[in-house]
């Protein structure tokens, strides 16, 4: 698919369903974020968005939320309880 049209179409899908219009591009963002949030294992979350580098995947498109990163501290802290 020619991707002017995939954007055309993607945009129009957002304004049919009465979301907010984002771009394609933080869809993906948005996935892989979510998926580091659901703890699946980073090669996977680079398989799904297709990148063919890992640190793609890890630095540009994925985020970790301040509540995970306190989560993980707090697990870490109860190892030496």
């Amino acid at each position: 698919m020619e991707p002017r049209k995939f954007h055309r179409d993607f945009k129009t899908r957002c304004r049919k369903a009465g979301v907010r219009e984002i771009s394609v591009h933080t869809t993906r963002r948005t996935c892989a974020s979510l998926l580091v949030a659901l703890d699946v294992h980073p090669r996977v979350t680079m398989q799904i968005l297709r990148h063919s580098q890992i640190a793609v995947t890890m630095n540009i498109y994925s985020e970790v939320t301040a509540e995970a990163t306190e989560k993980a501290l707090k697990r870490l802290g109860e190892q030496f309880i």
